[in-house]
């Protein structure tokens, strides 16, 4: 695997490291030997074709599933290694936006990005309204509290989905193909929801896509998953890979709009 990012862009503190890691659905071998490190504030991208794991690596690092071996790494804990209650206070420290959204059909929008806020927390109602009013806007939601997710688009459901992720004001966000599903203007405009979010909140984002037009416009950097090797074989700037591939699968990958 080669890192095609500047070697100064590597003292900035890591968010999440990976070691050694090898996933497996008992003796099936997804991937091995992985090894990168995610940077504060990032907006880091796992890439690659179907069925190289990217969706498999996304639920080990939120810790859906665990490690056949090796560690995962958040501010300097070893969540692999942690114990039930550690594992919790971490994962407390994660938004997650799933493909499909996810978002519970029978409360509304409010409701729904209210629902962390009240489990977690003990604010008061008032302010846990306040709260909800706040992160809807920033997604472009406002006015729209009391809608059900029937009674909106795709795309708003995601953005909903979107500000329930980031209700009680997430270290890290994990995004698992958010395009999925949408057409390509509203794709846009979530992909500069994203980079706003980032950018007011300064949250490191953690993105699964295959969405050539998605990777290069978010990510500062891609991890390539090669489905045949099992394994990584690159990490750097989109735009990099693409211009200086080091192998002819991520070629492939990453020039399809040229096809």
């Amino acid at each position: 695997m080669r890192d095609t990012t500047q070697s100064s862009d590597t003292e900035r503190e890591s968010a999440v490291r990976v070691s050694g890691l090898r996933l497996a659905y008992d003796d099936f071998l997804v991937l091995d030997g992985l090894e990168f490190d995610i940077r504060r504030g990032e907006i880091f991208a796992i890439m690659g074709g179907s069925g190289c794991g990217k969706s498999t690596l996304l639920k080990h690092l939120i810790g859906l599933r665990d490690p056949a071996a090796g560690s995962i790494f958040f501010g300097g804990e070893d969540f692999v290694k942690a114990s039930e209650s550690d594992r919790r206070r971490i994962q407390r420290r994660f938004g997650v936006l799933y493909q499909q959204g996810a978002l519970w059909s029978s409360m509304t929008l409010a409701e729904n990005v209210a629902l962390p806020l009240e489990t977690y927390t003990r604010l008061k109602a008032a302010r846990i309204r306040q709260i909800v009013a706040f992160k809807l806007a920033l997604v472009g939601l406002a006015g729209f509290e009391a809608f059900y997710p029937a009674q909106i688009s795709g795309g708003m459901r995601k953005r909903a989905a979107l500000a329930r992720a980031i209700a009680l004001d997430p270290d890290i966000l994990f995004f698992d193909e958010p395009s999925a599903g949408l057409d390509p203007v509203t794709s846009r405009r979530l992909d500069r929801t994203i980079l706003q979010l980032r950018e007011s909140l300064g949250t490191t984002v953690v993105l699964v896509t295959h969405e050539l037009e998605s990777l290069f416009a978010l990510a500062d950097r891609a991890l390539f998953l090669d489905a045949e090797q099992k394994r990584s074989t690159a990490l750097g700037s989109p735009t990099d890979l693409r211009n200086n591939p080091p192998n002819e699968a991520v070629a492939a990958f990453l020039r399809r709009e040229a096809e």
